[in-house]
């Protein structure tokens, strides 16, 4: 059973940075896509930045060029590095793993990043 558990959210100010880490227990195979998704109320989840298994990414228009998803493959861990950050990145954000057209295999329980102004 693979599970996922996030850290790293916070409270931060407009322009400020957090570091999001997720950490995997249990078998993730080699050839699993792992990306970042965030939800706010009332809105749909969104794919933040995906990160695939040659190393190629993918970001949200909205972030591109603050965020910076990265992987520590031995350790199992995904990352996601935030900058310059804006009141619209206040929302929880998910950890997921083994992403496809068919959808997430693996999601964590969230963990919250809230910008204030």
């Amino acid at each position: 059973q693979v599970q996922l558990r996030e850290s790293g959210g916070g409270s931060v100010q407009a322009g400020g940075s957090l570091k999001l880490s997720c950490a995997a227990s249990g078998y993730i195979t080699s050839d699993c896509r792992r990306a970042w998704y965030r939800q706010v109320p009332g809105k749909e989840r969104e794919m933040v930045s995906i990160i695939r298994v040659d190393g190629t990414t993918t970001y949200a228009d909205s972030v591109k060029g603050r965020f910076t998803i990265s992987r520590d493959h031995d350790k199992n861990l995904l990352f996601l590095q935030m900058n310059n950050l804006t009141t619209e990145d206040t929302a929880l954000y998910y950890c997921a793993a083994c992403v496809s057209r068919a959808g997430v295999l693996y999601w964590g329980q969230g963990t919250q990043v809230t910008v204030s102004s």
